[in-house]
């Protein structure tokens, strides 16, 4: 197969940029209606290129809007669930790939189907049930499920378990080690990479998450940050909302997503592998 030629590439290389100005348009918007004055605001005269550079906006956010209160919920939310997701769904991904048990093999295909199961179905009496133990209005809702493994999480982590030879549990238990140990000092340090997968899937998807405090928090105080953002666009009175102070929350928002999924992407693409490298045995 041939090389492509100097004007193949140059036409790539322009359709390529031009696609990624198109992608990044509305982020380059959200950045120029943020370091916009109140005045453009009002008139609701924003541009695609800033014209103005109202550093002020990001001070006033943080002392009259609680910004920092919703920055630190998310935080502590996102840190948690991370910590939750991570821990509770390589311990279950090492039980179903290392230890041969009756049924095991059904329970896991049992596991997969709950994937099947729409979140629309089970939000009713997810809510009864935290009721019922006092949790409305606080974390608790938003945090202790993620110690409960995932289904998606234990598939990936034991499909990267099962391609890990089992000569080293083999060499380890000869020298007296057990299951715990052999999970901890053993397959924990060889499956990082799939960790560090299963928590940039996490992060994504708790820092960004909307429907859960929404149904679950009614305090302003405990609101994260994604529901912090709504509450900036709530007016009375006919007013329009200050949409530069809305994105730059916005901005808080979107922009560690982006980092971090930068900073972590190879883990994802090999978790993409792994997932998919062999069938369920």
């Amino acid at each position: 197969m041939s090389n492509p030629s100097t004007a193949e590439k140059a036409i790539s290389y322009i359709f390529l940029i031009l696609v990624g100005v198109l992608l990044a348009s509305p982020f380059l918007y959200m950045i120029s209606i943020a370091l916009a004055s109140d005045a453009t605001t009002i008139k609701l005269a924003f541009t695609f290129v800033p014209r103005e550079f109202e550093w002020s906006n990001f001070y006033t956010i943080f002392t009259n809007n609680n910004l920092g209160t919703y920055l630190e919920n998310s935080v502590m939310i996102t840190m948690f669930t991370i910590i939750g997701s991570v821990l509770s769904a390589s311990v279950v991904s090492y039980g179903f790939a290392r230890i041969q048990a009756k049924g095991s093999r059904f329970l896991f295909i049992v596991l997969l189907s709950t994937m099947m199961i729409p979140g629309e179905v089970t939000m009713v009496p997810q809510f009864i049930i935290f009721r019922h133990l006092d949790w409305i209005n606080t974390f608790y809702p938003l945090i202790v499920p993620s110690f409960f493994a995932g289904a998606f999480n234990v598939f990936l982590i034991r499909q990267f378990v099962m391609s890990i030879p089992r000569s080293l549990d083999e060499a380890a238990m000869i020298d007296g080690m057990g299951h715990p140990g052999i999970y901890w000092k053993i397959i924990m340090p060889l499956t990082y990479p799939i960790l560090a997968a299963i928590a940039i899937f996490s992060f994504s998807w708790n820092w960004g998450n909307f429907m859960g405090p929404l149904i679950y928090i009614n305090d302003p105080e405990k609101m994260p940050l994604a529901l912090g953002v709504q509450l900036l666009t709530t007016v009375s009175g006919g007013q329009l909302p200050p949409w530069n102070l809305v994105m730059i929350a916005s901005l808080f928002l979107t922009i560690p997503m982006v980092l971090v999924y930068l900073l972590g992407q190879r883990y994802v693409y090999e978790a993409n592998i792994s997932g998919g490298s062999s069938g369920i045995k």
